[in-house]
């Protein structure tokens, strides 16, 4: 006869959730919070390359949604009783990083970034989010969420590699770039600072599942360049 599991069996097999005081929510939070303000400001730029006011007007429309979400981190940061400017500031060596590492040179690029990078960032703090306490994990879960404008970027790139293999082949490789790249910075991240990465850790049950963290972030990546054409 089958026995049915205890709770107590139940809570022990499932990562316990923390609490909503750790100190690296708050680092959770600021890393948001600037990574919004960069995608913000290279939204901007990277809208100077659109061939014709159709792109310009939607990448305008993405900045625009980049700084919606920062006002909840502020916001969020501001009842922890958080400066929210010198707790942002700590990120801004590895982010600007990335973006320097990462700068497009077509607007091809730029688009494939917009919809691979940005990604890629969301599946890192969304895997994260699975271990926060509810209203933590909501907030995290609220500033991530897709708009409609992805769209856009999945018809332009499409078009664009279904009329040249040799565009295929060159954003296939600008892709796997946006990867490696995008995991360098996050480990430099982790290193540095020890709140996010214990909270990384605990929320992934355990130093043991940091591999398959990392990993996952590799399967949804592959997925992302089959949507867009590029696998």
């Amino acid at each position: 006869m089958n026995s049915v599991p205890s709770a107590d069996a139940e809570a022990q097999s499932s990562p316990p959730r923390l609490s909503a005081d750790h100190p690296g929510i708050n680092e959770l939070f600021a890393a948001l919070a600037y990574g919004e303000v960069a995608a913000f400001y290279r939204l901007t730029e990277e809208a100077r390359m659109a061939p014709d006011l159709r792109g310009r007007i939607s990448m305008a429309a993405m900045a625009a949604a980049e700084m919606g979400h920062f006002e909840l981190l502020r916001e969020a940061l501001e009842r922890r009783n958080v400066d929210v400017v010198a707790a942002m500031s700590k990120y801004a060596g590895a982010l600007d990083n990335y973006h320097r590492l990462t700068m497009p040179s077509t607007w091809l690029e730029a688009l494939v970034k917009t919809y691979i990078g940005d990604a890629l960032a969301a599946d890192f703090y969304l895997q994260i989010a699975d271990g926060l306490p509810d209203e933590v994990a909501d907030v995290v879960r609220a500033v991530l969420a897709e708009t409609k404008h992805s769209q856009f970027v999945l018809e332009e790139v499409r078009r664009a590699v279904t009329a040249s293999a040799r565009q295929r082949s060159r954003l296939a490789l600008w892709s796997r770039r946006l990867l490696g790249e995008a995991i360098t910075q996050a480990q430099y991240v982790l290193a540095d600072r020890d709140e996010l990465a214990d909270l990384v850790v605990s929320g992934a049950a355990g130093l043991a599942q940091l591999a398959g963290f990392f990993d996952r972030l590799q399967q949804t990546h592959d997925a992302r360049m089959r949507e867009l054409g590029l696998a």
